[in-house]
């Protein structure tokens, strides 16, 4: 791929990527001036079922209520479970990372062995079981996943920092006189935050399909609150009869998805040399 053509598609990926999560964000930011309707309250069996129409653009489900409202308000618990737990699993990796690649020894031994255990258990296994133990509900949500894909972000940050460690700049500092911790947190992670946030943009997106998961199987939200997942899982007994129930939350998690996949996508090709060079 010629530098021209790589830096085109960078560029298309950053933009679609960014353009999706930022009306997301701004969808969840804004649902209450955008829901036509109240997610909840407003529920009405007059209008159970009914086809999308002009009163309902994307339909009404079992109980009457707007599907657009509850798919508007759905953003909000889908777009925090992703950030929040993400931001959580970004901080436990990136500090054993962090700490394993520079110092090296029994703790690099220790925190790689338990990075391997958690590589080893599926993610939804894994958040099964926590919520399962805790109990449903969107508390226990953020533990669960919060705690479950850690290991991506410290294997990365090790691995980056075991390559930083031995350049000039960090040499440098230490002839400078710089502490430990100094040396990590000042010099180290601010040259190593690239792959890092590549990774948390993509971990988002997975977080959210762990999120819609579990709702789905009735161990995440909890109805009536509306969850993209929770609502595909009312409708799959109106799969064939009333589509459009599950239709256009199924839609929401796929462009959500699709679009944080894309900026992760086109961050790595922007921030990993290792990427841009295989390209050329």
């Amino acid at each position: 791929m010629t530098p021209l053509r790589r830096l085109l598609k960078t560029r298309t990926n950053i933009l679609v990527g960014g353009i999706i999560v930022g009306l997301m964000t701004a969808t969840a930011i804004f649902a209450p001036w955008l829901a036509p309707y109240h997610p909840v309250d407003d529920a009405n069996l007059i209008y159970a079922l009914d086809p999308p129409s002009r009163q309902f653009l994307f339909g009404a489900d079992s109980q009457g209520r707007d599907i657009l409202s509850r798919v508007i308000y759905g953003a909000r618990i889908s777009l925090s479970v992703g950030l929040i737990s993400q931001g959580i699993n970004s901080l436990i990796g990136v500090i054993l990372g962090l700490t394993a690649g520079f110092f090296g020894r029994w703790w690099d031994d220790l925190v790689m062995g338990l990075t391997n255990i958690m590589l080893s258990i599926p993610s939804l296994i894994f958040a099964l079981a926590i919520v399962a133990l805790l109990g449903p509900g969107l508390l226990n949500v953020f533990i669960a996943l919060g705690f479950t894909n850690w290991s991506y972000s410290c294997r990365i940050t090790r691995s980056q920092v075991l390559s930083a460690r031995s350049l000039e700049y960090v040499q440098a500092a230490r002839a400078l006189g710089y502490g430990r911790f100094r040396l990590m947190f000042t010099q180290i992670l601010p040259n190593v935050l690239g792959p890092i946030l590549v990774i948390a943009t993509l971990g988002v997106a997975g977080a959210i399909l762990l999120e819609a998961s579990l709702s789905f199987l009735g161990l995440g939200v909890q109805p009536p609150t509306p969850s993209w997942g929770s609502m595909l899982s009312q409708a799959r007994d109106q799969l064939f009869t009333a589509p459009w129930v599950s239709i256009f939350p199924g839609l929401a998690i796929f462009v959500t998805v699709l679009g944080l996949n894309l900026l992760g996508d086109g961050l790595r090709d922007l921030l990993d040399p290792h990427t841009s060079r295989q390209q050329r």
